[in-house]
């Protein structure tokens, strides 16, 4: 299972807002939304997550749902990131598809242990920087930290960073071995930025495809 680099967690101020966004970012190139809304009931956000993977789907890009895992299974999403307070990969396993993925999120070297164990298929580490949004998400980790725990975990598993990051981060952060990142903001201020990211992340599918038909 091959876990984009990029990354976009979708937002917006309301549902409407959100899908315009997933349909901007899709339009400009990113290989995966994750869509999960704060404080949304399960069926409010199946509501959203149906009209979310009909634009993904046009794209071909893939769908992640945050938390929801019965919502990923009924649409047929790509995959379940969970948070640390969600259910346990263990038993989210259990209810999805074969082929759906399942990230997990991680602030310390334990918790991406803790995943490993539970044979998640990559990790969101983090936060980078602090944001208004994951200032209650432990200790900011910077390159210091990723690398400290990037030098240790020496997994397969590929490891995406989040966290305020911005185009001016991605190349020092490849540097940990961190292989990709998840983001929020910088997209959807300027959703050219994917480009950049792409070419940064050295992900834009273009490329890829070229590599598979040679």
């Amino acid at each position: 299972m091959i876990i984009p680099k990029l990354h976009y967690i979708a937002t917006g101020d309301s549902p409407k807002e959100i899908l315009e966004n997933i349909q901007k970012a899709c339009t400009s190139g990113v290989e995966l939304v994750q869509l999960g809304m704060a404080n949304a009931s399960e069926k409010k956000l199946l509501k959203i997550a149906k009209e979310a993977i009909k634009i993904t789907a046009v794209f071909q890009t893939r769908l992640v749902i945050s938390g929801y895992y019965k919502v990923a299974k009924e649409i047929k999403a790509d995959g379940v990131y969970l948070e640390k307070t969600d259910a346990s990969p263990t038993i989210v396993r259990k209810h999805l598809y074969p082929w759906q993925s399942i990230g997990g999120a991680a602030n310390t070297l334990a918790d991406c242990e803790k995943l490993l164990d539970a044979s998640i298929d990559y990790i969101v580490l983090g936060p980078f920087r602090e944001t208004k949004t994951n200032a209650n998400l432990g200790p900011v980790l910077g390159k210091k930290g990723y690398t400290a725990i990037t030098d240790v975990l020496k997994t397969p598993i590929p490891i995406i960073g989040f966290g305020g990051i911005t185009t001016a981060d991605v190349t020092e952060i490849l540097k940990t071995e961190i292989s990709g990142i998840a983001v929020s903001e910088a997209i959807t201020q300027n959703f050219d930025a994917i480009k950049t990211f792409n070419q940064l992340l050295n992900a834009s599918s273009t490329q890829e495809q070229r590599h598979t038909f040679e």
